[in-house]
C-alpha cells in the first residue's frame, strides 16, 4: 500500500500535467537537424508557434517518486480543461487532487484530512515560485518563464539549441535546451543559489493525432540539500472529450497545513 504522505507529495507532484496522450498512434519523435546559423529570435519564435493546442484531456499517469531514501510508484486518473483545473484520482479514490488557477486543494481518505490553499507547498517541493501557468508550460514542453521577455544568447550543446539569458539575474538563474526538429524544450533549469534551490527538468516527446506532446518528464528538485526525483510516463491520454470534475471534501475531515 502506498503510504499517504508519499501519496500526496507524488500526486500533487503529478499537477506537472497538462500533455495530451494517446496509446493509438503515439511514435517517440527523433531528433531533427541542427541549423548552426539559427538566431535566438528565430528559435525563441518557433517555439511559440509550435506549442500545443488543446481544450481537454483524460487518461492514466505512472508516477516514480524517490527522495533518496524512499521510493514509490504509483498510476492515476487524470482530467484537465486548459487553464482552469486539473483533477487528479489516485487508486480506489484513496486520494482526490482539485487544482485550479486559485488554489491547490486534496484530501487523504486513508488519514481522514484534507488541505485547502495556495501554491506554497509546491513551490517547497519543486524548489520554486509554482502556479497554475508555470505547471502547464512545464508539462507542455513550453518554456516555464516567457522568453519574448529577454534577450538570449544561442549555441549548440548535444544536438540541441541553448538560450541563456544575456542579462545576468542575481536572484535566478535560467538555462533552455530546444529541440531542433519541434522547438519544444528538451531540457530547463532554474536555480536560486541564495536558497538553495534548483529545479532540472528533461523531455522527450512524441507525436500523437499530428501533435507533439512530451512522452515522458524526469523532474529532479533540490532545495535546502534534499532532492526530490519525479518521472512522469502518460499513457491511454485522450484529449477534447466532455469532462466532468467531481470533488467535495468528505465532511468531518481534519484540516492540515503542509509545510
Amino acid at each position: 500500500m502506498f503510504a499517504p504522505v508519499k501519496i500526496l507529495k507524488s500526486i500533487i507532484l503529478l499537477l506537472l500535467l497538462t500533455s495530451i496522450v494517446s496509446c493509438k498512434s503515439a511514435k517517440v519523435i527523433a531528433d531533427g537537424e541542427i541549423d548552426a546559423s539559427i538566431s535566438s529570435k528565430k528559435i525563441i519564435q518557433n517555439h511559440y508557434q509550435n506549442q500545443l493546442n488543446f481544450k481537454t484531456l483524460s487518461g492514466r499517469v505512472k508516477i516514480d517518486y524517490s527522495n533518496g531514501e524512499d521510493s514509490q510508484g504509483v498510476s492515476v486518473s487524470l482530467r484537465m480543461k486548459k487553464d482552469e483545473v486539473i483533477w487528479i484520482s489516485a487508486p480506489l479514490g484513496i486520494v482526490k487532487v482539485h487544482i485550479t488557477p486559485d488554489k491547490v486543494s486534496f484530501y487523504n481518505k486513508l488519514e481522514n484530512e484534507y488541505f485547502d490553499g495556495g501554491f506554497t507547498y509546491l513551490s517547497s517541493i519543486l524548489g520554486t515560485d509554482v502556479d497554475f501557468e508555470l505547471v502547464q508550460n512545464l508539462l507542455i514542453g513550453n518554456a516555464v518563464l516567457d522568453l519574448r521577455e529577454e534577450k538570449y544568447t544561442t549555441a549548440v550543446f548535444e544536438d540541441k539549441y541553448s538560450l541563456k539569458p544575456k542579462k545576468k539575474n542575481e536572484l535566478y538563474k535560467i538555462l533552455f535546451f530546444l529541440e531542433p526538429k519541434n522547438f519544444k524544450i528538451a531540457k530547463q533549469q532554474i536555480s536560486q543559489p541564495l536558497q538553495d534551490r534548483f529545479l532540472n527538468m528533461d523531455y522527450s516527446y512524441q507525436e500523437v493525432a499530428n501533435k507533439v506532446i512530451p512522452n515522458t518528464i524526469k523532474i529532479k528538485a533540490v532545495s535546502d540539500s534534499k532532492i526530490n526525483n519525479i518521472a512522469l510516463e502518460y499513457k491511454s491520454m485522450e484529449f477534447d472529450k466532455e469532462l466532468n470534475f467531481p470533488y467535495r471534501i468528505p465532511k468531518g475531515f481534519k484540516e492540515i497545513v503542509l509545510k
